[in-house]
């Protein structure tokens, strides 16, 4: 389990709002290029002798094109030069570092918390032996797309807001998954509201899944369905989304909080049911 970091001070008092300057960041923003510029040095002088660091940081330059200093007498320096990549080449310098399986347990936990404070938009793999996205660009511009549309349309109410929000909170820095959890779900009412309950002012998800219930005879869905349940898609999948919501209701034992994982989760089943409503892919019978 993911345990998130809190968010900062200022936004917990309520003083200034979380927002895009939160992340998360792609490419290299000028916050995280100093410290991702120190621990590649430390990690290079901490695990390996000085010949063994110009031969590995040699080898670096060449991979990803990156020129060479030199001393006073004309001599490479190629640690020198690693620590003075920017923007896309740090990326593909701390990439390659990894590949070469140089940091130890101690930076592999200091460049993942850097990367997690910071916002950025990538992590290290599992396998340690490299970078890769938190999100790929194709999922990442597909929920941008959706919020987007969502705007774009009347009878969606707030679902780009509330999706926007939970985006938010579940991959910029400091992440809060039941935030982000709760406004999945309420962007998902937003949206569907129109199709499933246009008539009921005070509708919840809930509401909206008894509905699908007893009245599905009324709901097409674009997909046709080989047993002729054709609401049974977009209900399976909010039904996961309302179930999973397990800080909803307080009670004599205590409340469990929503993972980061869970959370991430949930907003990406709210941005594929907030796409099929307000692209009318689910519709209602008249």
């Amino acid at each position: 389990m993911t345990i998130a970091p809190r968010p900062r001070f200022s936004v917990r008092a309520g003083l200034t709002e979380a927002s895009g300057h939160d992340g998360p960041f792609e490419g290299m923003p000028d916050h995280l290029m100093a410290p991702l510029q120190e621990w590649v040095v430390r990690v290079l002088r901490s695990s390996l002798s000085f010949v063994g660091q110009e031969r590995l940081a040699r080898d670096i330059c060449v991979r990803v094109r990156l020129v060479s200093l030199q001393d006073e007498h004309g001599a490479p320096l190629y640690v020198a030069a690693l620590a003075r990549a920017v923007g896309a080449q740090l990326l593909d310098v701390v990439d390659q570092i990894l590949l070469a399986e140089v940091p130890k347990w101690e930076g592999l936990q200091e460049l993942s918390r850097t990367l997690d404070d910071g916002g950025s938009a990538y992590r290290i793999n599992d396998a340690r032996n490299g970078l890769e996205e938190r999100v790929t660009p194709a999922v990442r511009d597909a929920v941008r797309q959706t919020i987007a549309e969502a705007a774009g349309q009347p009878t969606a109410g707030s679902a780009a807001d509330h999706l926007a929000a939970a985006w938010q909170a579940a991959y910029g820095r400091g992440p809060e998954p039941v935030r982000a959890y709760s406004e999945s779900i309420k962007a998902v009412e937003a949206a569907a509201h129109a199709v499933v309950q246009p008539n009921h002012a005070k509708a919840t998800l809930g509401t909206m899944l008894g509905e699908l219930k007893s009245a599905r005879h009324k709901f097409v869905f674009a997909i046709p369905a080989a047993a002729g349940d054709a609401v049974a898609p977009a209900e399976a999948l909010m039904r996961a989304l309302w179930d999973g919501q397990t800080s909803r209701h307080g009670g004599q034992t205590a409340t469990v909080d929503e993972t980061l994982e869970a959370a991430r989760a949930g907003v990406h089943l709210a941005a594929t049911l907030v796409q099929w409503f307000t692209s009318g892919a689910v519709t209602r019978i008249p």
